[in-house]
């Protein structure tokens, strides 16, 4: 008999990608809600929702314990330092979603104390587009800092500082027609190729 190599209890992988998947599923979100879309940040969290399911219930109200900023609402100049300040405090690796069009462009406040988008100060890794956008979209924009992190982000980074890396080529899911034989990319199926 031959032994199966799912029956004798071992499974092999690599270090970077238990670990992306460890942080990919354990995000811990610093709320930064600034205006009107916060209110839609709340819905996001709350269990009709049920963020619970990515592991990103826990919502830290401090820099040193979060590592997923949500910048939600237009931001002001003066608030802008304040939001950096705690940008500077979080631990690395950190990300940041841009929540709604007042944080990704400054919406429809064009003046002169209203910043034009935090990108501006911030490096935003995922822009949620609408006024306010909707926890599906919030949610949608949490989807995808998971695959950034499970893609892009290696642990050999974390001791290496100011050296450039050549981008890690993501792993995209396949997906099997229905005669189960070709296999077509999410880039050909949505006309991206």
């Amino acid at each position: 008999m031959e032994p199966d190599a799912f029956n004798e209890g071992y499974l092999t992988t690599r270090v970077d990608v238990v670990v992306n998947w460890a942080r990919s599923n354990s995000l811990m979100p610093m709320p930064m809600g600034l205006a009107c879309c916060a209110i839609e940040m709340m819905a996001f969290a709350a269990p009709k929702y049920d963020v619970a399911r990515f592991g990103s219930e826990a919502m830290r109200f401090s820099p040193r314990q979060a590592d997923l900023m949500i910048v939600a609402g237009w931001v002001s100049y003066k608030m802008a330092h304040a939001i950096r300040r705690v940008w500077d405090q979080m631990a690395d690796p950190k990300w940041v979603i841009a929540m709604g069009a007042c944080a990704s462009s400054g919406g429809m406040h064009r003046c002169y104390g209203v910043v034009q988008g935090c990108d501006n100060f911030l490096p935003v890794d995922v822009y949620i587009p609408g006024c306010p956008p909707r926890p599906e979209a919030v949610i949608h924009a949490l989807m995808d800092i998971q695959e950034k992190i499970r893609n892009e982000y290696s642990i050999a980074r974390d001791g290496a500082v100011g050296e450039k890396h050549d981008p890690v080529e993501a792993r995209r899911p396949k997906i099997i027609t229905p005669d189960g034989d070709a296999v077509i990319s999410p880039d050909r199926l949505y006309g991206q190729e």
